[in-house]
């Protein structure tokens, strides 16, 4: 998968099957924060580019639902380990 959003790896759907609950996370958090790219890129964990003035700031993590509470957190938004409503 490309820094682009088009479409879902098969890894990315592999690491997100058992946390089927945070897909509408993932999908609310980028309606939000369009600027962050978020995918695994083949790597085996979730991984977030965050643009900065002076580069990018690149977060990973092994669960879907500890990334996306990083970013709520790094965002001020608190951390909804919960399904979005």
């Amino acid at each position: 998968m490309s820094w682009e959003r088009p479409g879902v790896s098969l890894a990315a759907l592999r690491l997100v099957r058992h946390e089927l609950d945070q897909v509408p996370r993932l999908q609310a958090f980028r309606a939000a924060h369009p600027e962050v790219i978020i995918g695994d890129w083949g790597f085996g964990v979730w991984q977030a580019r965050i643009p900065k003035p002076n580069g990018e700031h690149v977060i990973g993590r092994y669960t879907l639902r500890e990334l996306l509470d990083k970013l709520n957190e790094l965002t001020g938004e608190g951390s909804t380990s919960g399904s979005v409503d």
